[in-house]
């Protein structure tokens, strides 16, 4: 008897079974592109935290160090820092209370931290979904070809294990590319949404010796 490859399998499967599989197929591909998306973006956003915290802390004054920057193009701590060094002059200009002054640029920092977490987190929620439903899907896969698999026995005289055994291997096609799209997902979720909060971390940090500074500022400003 000529044995059967996964391949053959797949196209002689019924045609329910080949769209849960074609739905599969999509989510995987789907799934790579954002694990590919979401790595540039977590790089890029290392190495942009990376350069800015040395130039912060090169000395450079804080005037020279944003007056090229494009808010539009900023990104991470920089922006973050950028908002409220706009927001303390801003209000700088209206007030010398230190209070008043600190509590609008943390304000501001806090919403640009808001917005950078939006910003990395887009795309996690969409391989969380794809690794929490594709195994689902692999298994309602298999249960509908098992049952197809029961009914075409009840035709049969005679039942036996060579008879049985290629439709239960086709019913269980689906569990295994359920688990073989879910797992790159799960675990690329799971790594990206623990980079997400290290970045986020670093930034809240920034943000904080970002408000010191301005506040031993304020604090020598108003002791002349």
């Amino acid at each position: 008897m000529q044995e059967l490859t996964f391949v053959d399998m797949m196209l002689g499967s019924s045609l329910f079974i080949q769209f849960l599989m074609l739905c599969l197929l999509l989510g995987s591909i789907i799934s790579w592109v954002s694990i590919f998306q979401r790595w540039q973006l977590f790089k890029q956003a290392r190495t942009a935290h990376q350069e800015f915290r040395e130039r912060f802390w090169s000395g450079m004054e804080l005037s020279e160090l944003f007056r090229t920057t494009d808010p539009h193009e900023a990104e991470g701590a920089e922006r973050i820092v950028f908002s409220g060094y706009k927001t303390f002059n801003r209000i700088h200009k209206q007030t010398t209370d230190p209070a008043t002054i600190l509590e609008a640029v943390e304000r501001s920092m806090r919403i640009a931290i808001a917005e950078e977490q939006d910003h990395l987190h887009d795309g996690l929620p969409l391989l969380a979904t794809i690794g929490s439903v594709s195994p689902h899907i692999g298994l309602f896969g298999t249960v509908w070809g098992i049952i197809e698999a029961f009914r075409s026995l009840a035709v049969v005289k005679q039942a036996t294990f060579a008879v049985v055994a290629p439709g239960m291997a086709e019913a269980l096609i689906t569990t295994a590319l359920g688990l073989f799209v879910a797992i790159p997902a799960v675990v690329a979720y799971n790594r990206y949404l623990s980079s997400s909060e290290l970045l986020l971390n670093h930034y809240e940090n920034f943000a904080d010796e970002f408000s010191g500074i301005l506040h031993r500022s304020l604090v020598a400003r108003k002791a002349d």
